[in-house]
């Protein structure tokens, strides 16, 4: 009996091993699935997780409670020896590494989110590809207005009040709009404060936001934005967070306590770094049309890719040599077909190729409020926003899933959304050691810097259409016949839907993750060149 190994469980390899799980005879081989989380993450929910308007635990996908016949190792593959079919896995348990034998690999590792080195992001911000980020920003957002009640009017509230959103991707759009929505309803709860000091910013290096849709609904979406009370900085890269303190390249300059950081995805470390099997220039895998490692002319025997890792002609592309989005939708339909033609190849049967055709983008701006487009076919408000929740609900795996979420949506239509705050379970022991005494006073915040005294390197940020969520709808056909609907914009994680993005670029410079499981993205652009983000919504 064989045995398949998956590197990842984002949706690449969650789809690849649920599928072998249905295909797969039971003496015909064993599957092993390699994942530092218990769970997949569908990363077009996270801008509703930082809502409220779905909770947190649906919008991760259970591996255990999926993958009932698959072998699951909760662990990180820091190597991949393809020539001795050996794979180095580091568990989570801070156990030494161990080595792991297969006899075919599937490399479905996702991208990881694309740091820049600018001065106090790595302090500061906070990514939108996980739960757990999604949760930590809404929780920031919730105890920040709890904090800044408490406080007479002056820079210590309104830094409190101040959120900032790098990456004008779907990831950073939805979420921008999605918190925006959360913070104006919370202000009608809190008399001492006023909307009006509410300072939301989204800064975006290119002329434009939403690369996956044309310009006339993009600068609707800005001018939507706006309205709203947000502000959406055009052609300006951040070049210091320094203390909380964000200088643009404008010249403007603001403090901010949460600094949200979507500008798109790298290249996978290990992928990039530690294997044996071929990558390109980008740091990305390369895969044939059949999803098979290599090329037409050199393919590599028993190694198989799929999702954010790796480079997948895009036979639907007018332009030759194009590759696939790094996006949700794409991840999703690519490993329903990795299944089936790594059962066909066990059975001597042909293989076919991934060919999919996109049905348009969606995203949501807020509560009510989305945008979608197909083609010439543009829809803006409710009904847009519906579209988005309707194609969502149904594309979330499982039904247990769709009805918990369906539950949730109902319960906030009725009594409104939760606007309960659990930083708190981030120090689970602080009320057991302090034993009721006061906490004391945290230290002042540092004096920030001004636009002039603020170091910079050179690199901005903002970089155009970061994001990390996901933004597009795609409904279509891929090569296994499945038809769905949507895409997202991220790499293994969130923003609005995208349907049919053009291929972006993977940043492959210095990202410190490894291996882990991936999601599907959209695509921004850093300092000219655009890469993938973090959550479009492609179908």
């Amino acid at each position: 009996m064989k045995t398949i190994l998956v590197v990842g469980g984002g949706y690449a390899g969650f789809y690849t091993a649920w599928k072998l799980e249905k295909k797969l005879r039971r003496d015909e081989a064993e599957v092993i699935v390699v994942d530092p989380r218990p769970y997949m993450t569908y990363q077009p929910f996270l801008p509703e997780v930082l809502a409220g308007s779905v909770e947190a635990r649906h919008a991760a996908v259970s591996l255990r409670r999926h993958l009932r016949r698959s072998r699951l190792i909760s662990g990180t593959v820091v190597k991949l020896e393809h020539a001795h079919r050996t794979a180095t896995v580091l568990p989570t348990s801070g156990a030494p590494a161990f080595p792991v034998k297969y006899d075919i690999v599937v490399v479905t590792a996702g991208a990881v989110t694309r740091k820049i080195p600018i001065p106090g992001v790595a302090e500061q911000a906070i990514g939108m590809k996980h739960v757990e980020e999604a949760v930590a920003i809404r929780d920031r957002l919730l105890t920040n207005f709890d904090r800044a009640s408490t406080l007479p009017p002056g820079p210590a509230r309104r830094r409190l009040l101040t959120v900032t959103f790098v990456g004008g991707g779907f990831s950073g759009v939805e979420g921008f709009g999605e918190l925006l929505s959360l913070a104006s309803s919370l202000a009608r709860r809190y008399p001492e404060i006023d909307p009006a000091e509410l300072d939301f910013h989204l800064v975006e290096a290119r002329d434009r936001i939403l690369p996956e849709v044309t310009d006339g609904p993009g600068r609707w979406v800005v001018r939507a934005l706006e309205r709203r009370g947000g502000r959406v900085h055009l052609k300006a890269q951040v070049t210091s967070a320094r203390d909380g303190r964000v200088v643009l390249s404008t010249g403007e300059a603001f403090d901010s306590d949460l600094i949200v950081w979507t500008v798109g995805n790298g290249a996978n470390p290990m992928v990039r770094s530690h294997t044996d099997l071929p990558i390109d220039a980008r740091g990305m895998l390369v895969v044939r049309a059949d999803l098979r490692v290599g090329t037409d002319a050199e393919p590599v025997p028993d190694a198989w890719g799929a999702g954010d890792d790796a480079a997948v002609p895009d036979l639907a592309a007018p332009e030759p040599g194009a590759a696939t989005v790094p996006n949700a939708q794409h991840a999703v339909r690519q490993g329903k077909l990795l299944a089936s033609n790594l059962v066909a190849s066990l059975r001597g049967r042909p293989l076919k190729q991934y060919k999919h055709h996109s049905l348009g983008t969606v995203a949501t701006l807020g509560l009510g409020r989305g945008i979608f487009q197909f083609h010439r076919v543009v829809i803006k408000g409710l009904p847009a926003w519906l579209m988005h929740r309707g194609y969502h609900v149904l594309a979330v795996p499982s039904w247990e899933r769709k009805v918990r979420v369906l539950a949730v949506w109902l319960t906030a239509a009725l009594f409104g959304r939760d606007i309960v705050s659990l930083a708190s379970v981030q120090h689970p022991r602080r009320a057991f050691i302090n034993g009721g005494e006061p906490e004391p006073p945290a230290p002042a915040t540092p004096p920030a810097l001004t636009g002039a005294d603020a170091p910079s390197n050179g690199v901005g940020s903002g970089l155009p259409g970061g994001g990390a969520s996901s933004g597009s709808l795609a409904a279509g056909t891929s090569a296994d016949g499945a038809s769905s609907g949507r895409s997202n914009g991220g790499g293994v994680g969130p923003g609005p839907s995208h349907i049919g993005a053009a291929p972006e670029s993977l940043d492959a410079g210095a990202d410190a993750g490894l291996l882990g499981g991936g999601g599907g993205g959209g695509s921004e652009s850093v300092g000219g060149e655009v890469v993938p983000t973090g959550h479009a919504r492609s179908a």
